[in-house]
């Protein structure tokens, strides 16, 4: 296809489906060597067995992102596999659709953990080998969630908060680094992961209603979109963004 991501490495947690496995294809046919970072090891196969059938450069591990060993061990594999990580798309996510008063301690700590901790985890794990190769670029996934409360989701809108900040604070910190962290912040898109937020969302009684969605973004969105956003922060394309929030929602949180 291209080659705006050419002599790069690339990992992607949340890498197999969704999203997370648009940007793997697009990542990796735009150039890039991309390691596969998925609890889900037969998505994450497959989708490294279609990039490669492809010709492009792909390889998948198996991690739970939210487990420190199993994080720097994946990370290791990949840097063993590619070399050094420059481009990081931190990525992998869930959620959890509840009234606030029926939301367990278990359920915060794991969410948490999941969304916030995995990014964490992944960046420390990349950064030292990406300052030493000279600089590189991490892309998070935040969301509209960030900015845009919506009831029933208190406690993964809480965690996009967490991600919104953690790429401006990695950017601000690791500047002079020649790193760069900015965050994709998705609206409804058409994967796995949205319909289902648009399906419980409905059964708790949130008008998310093919109306409601075309008065709020005008359409659903489609992974490709989202990747092809990731894709420019994790070029040298937006070489001079840095600590930034790039919307991908078509105006959901401009009205």
């Amino acid at each position: 296809m291209g080659a705006r991501l050419a002599g790069k490495v690339a990992i992607i947690s949340g890498g197999a489906t969704g999203m997370g496995g648009a940007a793997s294809e697009l990542f990796a046919a735009e150039g890039a060597k991309v390691a596969i970072i998925d609890r889900n090891g037969e998505a994450a196969a497959a989708t490294a067995a279609a990039i490669r059938a492809r010709g492009h450069v792909a390889e998948h591990f198996i991690a739970d992102v939210s487990d420190e060993a199993q994080v720097e061990a994946a990370v290791k594999g990949a840097t063993e596999k590619f070399g050094p990580i420059t481009v990081l798309f931190n990525h992998a996510g869930t959620i959890v659709i509840k009234p606030f008063l029926e939301t367990t301690v278990q359920e915060w700590d794991w969410l948490h953990a999941v969304n916030v901790r995995s990014m964490f985890l992944m960046t420390r794990a990349v950064l030292p080998g990406m300052i030493s190769a000279g600089g590189g670029s991490i892309v998070c996934t935040s969301s509209i969630s960030a900015v845009a409360a919506t009831p029933m989701e208190v406690l993964y809108d809480t965690t996009k908060g967490a991600c919104h900040m953690f790429a401006r604070a990695i950017a601000v910190e690791f500047r002079d680094r020649n790193i760069r962290c900015n965050a994709v912040c998705p609206g409804f898109i058409r994967t796995p992961h949205g319909l289902r937020e648009v399906a419980d969302l409905g059964r708790l009684g949130i008008d998310v209603s093919d109306a409601a969605l075309a008065a709020q973004q005008g359409r659903i969105g489609e992974p490709e979109e989202v990747a092809k956003a990731a894709l420019y922060l994790a070029s040298d394309e937006a070489s001079f963004v840095n600590g930034t929030h790039l919307f991908v929602d078509n105006g959901f949180t401009a009205m």
